[in-house]
């Protein structure tokens, strides 16, 4: 399992739109069979901060999940939301084991 921590910074005026395109692309998300859970969360003290923790199956997962015309949509649509680029930390996951996750 491959974890992946996406940081965005987001405008302030954006925050909505945001928001809004992002659970539309985790929605899809969590229908691709290489994606074991795709969540969105947004910073309680700073609610311009968002983090999406996507938990892909194996490390070709991503690739493909690039290339669905959702995940293209979200990343054109939020670009010129951004206060900074995105940035993203890769994991090994530890626990659950892989059954764990369903």
């Amino acid at each position: 399992m491959l974890v992946v921590h996406v940081f965005a910074h987001v405008k302030p005026d954006q925050v909505e739109a945001f928001r809004a395109a992002t659970i539309e692309n985790a929605r899809n998300s969590v229908q691709e069979p290489g994606i074991a859970r795709f969540d969105v969360c947004q910073q309680q003290h700073d609610p311009t901060r968002f983090v999406l923790v996507e938990v892909y199956r194996t490390p070709e997962d991503p690739g493909r999940h690039k290339e669905t015309a959702h995940y293209q949509k979200w990343r054109d649509t939020v670009a010129d939301m951004m206060a900074e680029p995105r940035t993203n930390v890769k994991y090994t996951n530890v626990f659950p084991d892989e059954n764990g996750w369903g």
